[in-house]
């Protein structure tokens, strides 16, 4: 019996319907097909939409103009155009076989062939299509090994992972992301065996796909998998365990409700290594992170404050008031996660005073010291060095007082240090 999807809004919405009428219009077939097809089949939200047509990405650029809609010539030697209808965009791949791959690119070939073009996938799961009247064409039995959760690759996993060396790295983000079993044991010693071709890999590939495991709110250890088999040693050999990473996990998606506390793959990132910050200026290096993702993990792993649950309150307002709330949060989770992998079961004490810095940390209001070089000025100090360190003494009084005391306060404070000897 053909099998059928569930006919949902993002099949059928007027941008996505203004897509599929102007390449239909032009006598093409056009399917759906990857993420969106294997999300919507285990009643996932859907997050970007791919199409894949029969149709060559210069008449595809056509068409689309033809029909009114913005189109980008995004990868088109590849055959990839961008659609731009309405509020959304749609990636549009004309059928393709690969042609010399090197184990990171791979020129292609175009081709009307969906099941040529299907076979060139990494997982069965992946090489399904629809067509927008809802049929799934499914020439690899992904239906069936995403149904039972196994995952299995198109053809021979040795050869898969030669031709894209990412492949081995999709291979173990597709287990953790969707809780995939490992039941063929030939292709996950294949990935293990060839895990040295990653270093050949450009960073930017290779951190992607470690950022999507990391996001993973799938409860399945496949970093953890990758660190024991020795996989993870060929791109991040910082990483040595993931028990903070779980502990983390369950404090990010179960124990707190407070509302700053998302999940953070750099956060997720710094939970797993084991290095200093020169450590962590390489991985981002490596990892080609930006450079806010280099100092954040700089951050958590090389801590300007020691994370403990016993700060007082108006050494805790002082830290807000010098640290950025969420690192602050950070580095709570983080050394919160690693009391766990010690006690699971911690006295309750011990968490009601993390979850009190966690809370005032996300319900913070920056404030501002109350006074500024005018000030001082006006009490006729002279301009230079003296303004500075004048203010920079009440500062340091402010903050030792919880950032409590105010302009006033402070006015009185600065005349004090003013008048006194020096």
């Amino acid at each position: 019996m053909e099998a059928k999807i569930v006919i949902d809004d993002w099949m059928t919405n007027p941008d996505i319907r203004a897509v599929i009428d102007a390449i239909e219009g032009g006598g093409a077939a056009i399917r759906f097909v990857g993420g969106c097809v294997r999300d919507a089949l285990l009643q996932n939200k859907i997050k970007d939409v791919d199409l894949a047509t029969t149709e060559r990405p210069e008449r595809i650029i056509k068409l689309l103009e033809n029909a009114g809609l913005e189109a980008i010539p995004t990868g088109i030697e590849h055959g990839t155009v961008t659609a731009i209808s309405g509020t959304r965009t749609y990636e549009i791949t004309t059928l393709r076989r690969d042609v010399k791959p090197d184990g990171r690119h791979s020129e292609v070939d175009f081709t009307d062939d969906w099941e040529e073009d299907a076979g060139r996938r990494d997982f069965t799961f992946n090489t399904m299509s629809v067509s927008p009247d809802g049929t799934i064409y499914d020439y690899f039995n992904g239906l069936q090994d995403l149904t039972k959760r196994r995952i299995q690759f198109v053809g021979d996993a040795e050869k898969r992972v030669q031709e894209d060396h990412l492949r081995i790295l999709r291979y173990f983000r597709f287990i953790a992301v969707l809780g995939m079993r490992i039941d063929d044991q030939y292709s996950y010693q294949k990935c293990i065996q060839h895990a040295p071709l990653l270093a050949e890999l450009s960073g930017e590939r290779v951190r992607d796909e470690l950022f999507k495991m990391l996001l993973s709110e799938n409860k399945c250890d496949a970093i953890g998998v990758m660190i024991s088999s020795g996989v993870a040693n060929h791109f991040l050999p910082e990483a040595t365990s993931t028990n903070r990473l779980n502990r983390l996990m369950w404090l990010e998606t179960s124990a707190i409700k407070a509302g700053s506390v998302s999940i953070d793959p750099v956060r997720r990132l710094a939970s797993i290594v084991e290095t200093d910050a020169t450590g962590a200026r390489k991985i981002a290096e490596r990892l080609r992170m930006s450079n806010a993702q280099r100092d954040h993990l700089i951050t958590l792993v090389d801590p300007p404050w020691q994370a403990t649950r016993e700060i007082l309150d108006d050494d805790l307002r002082t830290l807000l008031y010098r640290m950025e709330p969420a690192r602050v949060i950070d580095l709570c989770l983080l050394e919160w996660a690693s009391a766990l992998t010690k006690m699971p079961r911690l006295p309750r004490e011990h968490s009601r005073a993390w979850l009190r810095i966690i809370d005032t940390a996300d319900t913070w209001v920056a404030v501002d010291f109350p006074l500024s070089g005018r000030d001082a000025r006006d009490l006729g100090l002279a301009e230079g060095p003296q303004i500075a360190e004048v203010l920079k003494h009440v500062e340091n009084w402010w903050t030792s007082g919880g950032c409590r005391a105010d302009r006033d306060a402070c006015l009185r404070r600065l005349q004090k240090v003013a008048e006194a000897p020096q």
